[in-house]
Formats: C-alpha cells, sequence, structure tokens
C-alpha cells in the first residue's frame, strides 16, 4: 500500500483541575488527528492523546507545557509526512519504518539526544490508527477481531462481558473524592504515588507522603466489599511513575503495605524505578509492571527478564502496533497484561478497549480491566462523549464501576470504524 497524501491538527482540551503525577502537573492535553489517504483514494482518520509528561519528564520540566506539547505535534505531522510514498503491506511494517525516524527528528526538536523513544511512540499514535483504518477500508475489515495479527491472536482470544473501571487518584484528589467515587460504585482504585510534597525532590520526603496516603486511603476503604476480586477486598493499583530510586526506598514502601494490613490487596506497582535503573525485582513481594519502560517488544523482553510480572499495554499511548508486538511476547512468556490509560478521549477509551476487552483477567481478579479517568479530568467531557460516533451506546460510560460489553460492543468494534464528524473536520 502507498501513502500519497496527508494532513494532521490538534485540538486543545482543558483540564478540570491541575492533574498530578510524576511530580509535575497537567493543565491541558492536546488531542492530536491525522488523515492518511492512499492511491485508491481510501483514507482512514486517526486520534492521539499527547502527554509530554509521560512520555518523557525532561521535556515537559524543561519547556513550557504549549512548547512541550507543540514539539510533539511536530514530531507527529513529520511522521504523517514521511509515510508518503512509503511501501507497506500492514501498519506493523509501516510503524517499523517510521519510528527510527520519528525519533531522530524528535530528538532535534526536543534538542535532547535522550529522548525516550516513548515520546515518539506516543507522537505516532495517531498516525498508525490512522494507518490501521486505512488498512481496514482496503482491505474490507469492519471488525477488531480481523484487525488483530495471526501472531497476536491467542494473547487477545478472550471476550470478557465486563471490564472494571479503573479512576485514578491523583496527588490532589482528596479523601472526599475517594469516596466519592466508591459511592459511584467503582471498586478498583489506581493511586499516583512518588508525589513531591515540597517541590524540592527529597525522595524521603516523598517516601513519607506516600506512605500517608496510602495509610489515608487503606482506612477508607479497607471494610468494602467487592464480589469482583478473589479476596472481595478492594484492589490497589499503585503507579510511580519511575520515582523511586532503589530496591530498598520500594521495600520501604512495601514493608508498610504489609504492616498496616494493604499489602494483599496490592495487585499491581506499576513502574517504580526510572527505565535505567536495571535490577532484578523477582525477590520483591508484590507484583511489579512496566509501562513507560516497556517502549517495545524487545524492552518488555528485558523488563520481564528483571523479574516484572505484569505489563500495562498502552494502545492508546504507545501505538496499537507495537501493543499488538507487546502483547504476542507478554503472551508467550506467560505475562499477564492490561490496559492503562493516558487521560485520552471517549473514541479512545474504545481502541483501548478493544484490547482489554480480549486479555484474561489479572490474578486476583475475575472481571477484565480498563483504566479509564477523562470523566474525572477533562472539563468538557460531556462534549466529548458526544463526538463519539456511538454516542449513547451503553458501552461508552461505566456504571457502577463496569463496563458492561454486550453483542453490540463486539459487533461494533466499539464503534471505532465510523467516523467522528467533529475530529474528521480537522483534517
Amino acid at each position: 500500500m502507498i501513502i500519497n497524501k496527508t494532513n494532521c491538527n490538534f485540538e486543545r482540551e482543558p483540564l478540570a483541575a491541575p492533574f498530578g503525577f510524576k511530580g509535575g502537573y497537567l493543565s491541558e492535553l492536546w488531542q492530536s488527528v491525522v488523515k492518511l489517504e492512499n492511491n485508491s483514494e481510501q483514507s482512514g482518520i486517526g486520534l492521539g492523546l499527547q502527554s509530554t509528561l509521560w512520555s518523557d519528564s525532561s521535556v515537559f520540566i524543561g519547556n513550557s507545557e504549549s512548547a512541550g506539547n507543540s514539539m510533539m505535534f511536530l514530531a507527529t505531522s513529520h511522521a504523517a509526512k514521511a509515510a508518503i510514498d512509503m511501501d507497506w503491506t500492514t501498519p506493523i511494517e509501516l510503524l517499523d519504518q517510521l519510528l527510527p525516524i520519528t525519533y531522530e527528528y524528535a530528538k532535534k526538536v526536543t534538542n535532547n539526544p535522550d529522548l525516550r523513544l516513548t515520546f515518539a511512540l506516543n507522537a505516532l499514535v495517531a498516525v498508525d490508527n490512522a494507518a490501521w483504518l486505512l488498512y481496514a477500508a482496503e482491505n474490507g475489515i469492519s471488525n477488531f477481531d480481523d484487525l488483530i495479527p495471526k501472531s497476536t491472536q491467542a494473547a487477545l482470544s478472550f471476550k470478557q462481558d465486563k471490564l472494571a473501571g479503573i479512576p485514578l487518584m491523583s496527588y490532589n484528589v482528596p479523601l472526599k473524592g475517594i469516596a466519592a467515587t466508591m459511592d459511584d460504585g467503582y471498586f478498583f482504585l489506581k493511586i499516583k504515588i512518588g508525589s513531591d510534597p515540597d517541590k524540592d525532590g527529597n525522595l524521603d520526603k516523598m517516601l513519607e507522603w506516600d506512605k500517608q496516603r496510602m495509610l489515608e486511603i487503606h482506612e477508607a476503604v479497607k471494610d468494602i466489599e467487592t464480589p469482583y476480586t478473589d479476596s472481595g477486598s478492594i484492589p490497589y493499583y499503585f503507579d510511580a511513575n519511575g520515582r523511586y530510586d532503589s530496591k530498598d526506598r520500594l521495600m520501604s514502601f512495601i514493608d508498610y503495605a504489609d504492616k498496616i494490613g494493604a499489602l494483599e490487596q496490592i495487585i499491581i506497582i506499576e513502574e517504580p524505578f526510572p527505565e535505567e535503573y536495571k535490577v532484578d525485582v523477582s525477590d520483591i513481594p508484590a507484583r511489579l509492571a512496566a509501562d513507560e519502560s516497556a517502549h517495545s517488544d524487545e524492552d518488555a523482553v528485558e523488563r520481564i527478564e528483571l523479574g516484572y510480572s505484569a505489563i500495562a499495554l498502552k494502545p492508546i499511548a504507545k501505538t496499537m502496533s507495537m501493543s499488538f508486538k507487546i502483547a504476542e511476547i507478554a503472551h508467550k512468556k506467560n505475562i499477564p497484561c492490561f490496559c492503562a490509560d493516558l487521560t485520552v478521549n471517549p473514541i479512545m477509551v474504545d481502541w483501548n478497549k478493544n484490547v482489554a476487552a480480549r486479555l484474561a483477567p489479572l490474578p486476583g481478579m475475575k472481571v477484565g480491566v480498563i483504566e479509564s479517568n477523562g470523566h474525572q479530568n477533562y472539563r468538557n467531557w460531556n462534549d466529548m462523549l458526544s463526538y463519539h460516533p456511538s454516542h449513547g451506546a451503553d458501552w461508552i460510560e461505566c456504571h457502577n464501576g463496569l463496563y458492561n460489553l454486550g453483542q453490540d460492543f463486539y459487533a461494533q468494534s466499539g464503534g471505532i470504524f465510523t467516523p467522528s464528524n467533529h475530529y474528521n473536520s480537522f483534517v
């Protein structure tokens, strides 16, 4: 297949309040839109969500928020133009060609020779999604199952009828906000740790803040029961975003969890260490998940060999193509996967949901899971829901902590093949 025409644009979406993680705070998120057209006049329009703070915090910290977003959008635009006249059969082949080109360009734009590969992958999501929809149009595909490469089908062979919605408790969510979330029926908490309470980089203060945060939350929810876990208790998912500098510091956090009775409720501790901290973690008494450090399938293999026992798949942050590759590797090595969010828009939630719905439940869970926190963080979430081509469908929103996936969800693949008039108007 040959692409002969491209276009791209973006929309700025304000957040309802500053959104804190990795020691920083976001105020808005840019929604990128890419159109790819081939010489048969078939086209695909893909969406992306930019997060410089998540993908490479040094870019976020070293520039204004808008400047960092502009750098990533330039990388997206460069990738779309580079795709013109490339010869490819599947979107995975296209990504293999575009990733090194985009990565080198992004290093120059950010003036950062040590740029994290995830920055380039984040920039490529809209391009990759557009390529999958162009591929589907060219090959007469209208169901997500038919997009899954044969080599990945075993990894995505489940058909969940329910997914637990995972809301996000960032640094500034008060206990009353957590209580309100539980009152809404949610029963799986993702909790950001790694705060910088005095903005001085002191890791001892971070650890004490994290311990106190865990204690307050555990005391508030420890007696709540749920039928969706093996233990009957609320599961905890701690996300450190690489803020812990050593196993000893992490073990201090885990030992404290054990002391207060919270350890058995910890389903996952995600990305505790910086990616360059490559030590064996198989002796840590908690399931550690790789997220940012598992840029590629090769990186995922390395993390698994270091003892990581779960992988966060992020089709909405590291491309669907790379997520297919990582899911295949993890399945072969018997490592569970789950789908985490990047505070994406409702349409991208359903791109993620198509993968999450086909993954086996995490150990300790009786249902599948998917993180989605856009409803908590976007100022205009209700407007964004209206941009979804299947707006009003039962599967789009979480009800009592669950996404209900009936036959319509699978028949329509979450609506991802249906054009969105709102986003299509941008390109």
